[in-house]
């Protein structure tokens, strides 16, 4: 149940983040005991979506992790180009 909670708060955050949220993509895995959710944005958001230096990367990153803890899932995120 939380890894599809951890999608769609990824989904969320990444939507407010961009410049054209009908672009972003969230695709879900499976892997190794875990999960892992491949996030693709439109063209010219990758940067926004990054930040400097990866802080907005890393705070995505930490609040979806938050949002899979529930059940003790390992969820990691991945910005694909």
């Amino acid at each position: 149940m939380s890894s599809e909670a951890a999608q769609a708060v990824c989904e969320y955050v990444v939507k407010q983040i961009v410049d054209s949220p009908d672009d972003v993509s969230v695709e879900l895995s499976e892997r190794d005991g875990g999960y892992r959710l491949d996030v693709t944005v439109g063209d010219g958001d990758m940067g926004r979506v990054i930040g400097k230096r990866g802080r907005v990367a890393s705070a995505i990153r930490t609040v979806v992790r938050a949002a899979g803890h529930e059940d003790d899932t390992s969820i990691d995120v991945e910005f694909v180009d």
